[in-house]
């Protein structure tokens, strides 16, 4: 069982900052690949980046590419997406996501097993 609870998000104006964190729960964390997701009001849930069980591997959608950086911390069970040169279009809730059953993870949320309640972030212009 891994029990997920992020933090972070917030208001900010475009072209700022924002670091999420999710603080993870359950001894099979570090074994687990982690995800972002999304969901902006009226749209599905998408991809924003994934990171291999030891940080090794990352990808990210291309809409974030360059701009987004995920890291974790096995010793503090701590997923982290930092968010730089935000845009109006990146207001959403973001989730994040745990696949205990794979090293590398995916782009693909029905291939996570569990997920934190959200964090909302909201960029104005």
């Amino acid at each position: 069982q891994v029990r997920l609870v992020e933090s972070g998000g917030g208001l900010v104006q475009a072209g700022g900052s924002l670091r999420l964190s999710c603080a993870a729960s359950g001894r099979t964390f570090s074994n687990a690949a982690m995800g972002w997701f999304r969901q902006a009001p009226g749209k599905e849930r998408e991809f924003v980046a994934r990171i291999s069980w030891n940080g090794g591997q990352t990808a990210y959608a291309d809409s974030v590419k360059g701009r987004f950086t995920i890291s974790r911390d096995n010793a503090k069970n701590t997923v982290y997406l930092q968010m730089n040169s935000l845009k109006p279009e990146d207001t959403a809730v973001y989730y994040c996501a745990a696949d205990i059953s794979a090293a590398y993870g995916s782009a693909w949320s029905d291939d996570y097993d569990y997920w934190g309640q959200g964090t909302r972030v909201t960029v104005s212009s």
